[in-house]
C-alpha cells in the first residue's frame, strides 16, 4: 500500500512537470469570479416563488444569441427570488441547463 502510494505521488509530479501545470490544478478545481461582461441587464416583472421561476423584461442575451424580449426562467437556486422584486432592475446570467433557460447568477442592476 505504501509502495502504491508513493508511485502515485511520483507519477503526479511528472504528470505535473510535463504539463506544466501547477499542483493546485491538480488538488483542486479553480473557482472563477463572475464575468460581469458576460451578463445581461433586465428588470424583474413576475416572480413565481412556488414554481421557482422569474420573468425577466431583458437586452439581448448574447451568450444565448436571444434578442430583447420579455420571458420566464428557471433559477438555479430559489434563495435567488427572495432578493428580488417586481420592478428591480438586475444584471443577470441566463444558461439552458437541463433543457430549461435558467438563471445562474443575478445581482442588483444599474
Amino acid at each position: 500500500m505504501k509502495t502504491s502510494s508513493v508511485l502515485f505521488a511520483a507519477l503526479t509530479l511528472m504528470l505535473t512537470a510535463s504539463f506544466n501545470l501547477p499542483l493546485s490544478a491538480i488538488a483542486a478545481e479553480e473557482i472563477k469570479p463572475v464575468d460581469t461582461a458576460a451578463m445581461s441587464a433586465g428588470e424583474v416583472r413576475k416572480i413565481d416563488k412556488e414554481a421557482g421561476k422569474i420573468t425577466i423584461k431583458h437586452g439581448p442575451l448574447l451568450n444565448l444569441d436571444m434578442p430583447p424580449m420579455t420571458m420566464v426562467f428557471r433559477v438555479k437556486d430559489p434563495a435567488m427570488l427572495d432578493q428580488v422584486k417586481p420592478g428591480d432592475k438586475i444584471n443577470f446570467v441566463a444558461e439552458k441547463a437541463n433543457g430549461a433557460l435558467t438563471v445562474t447568477q443575478m445581482q442588483a442592476g444599474d
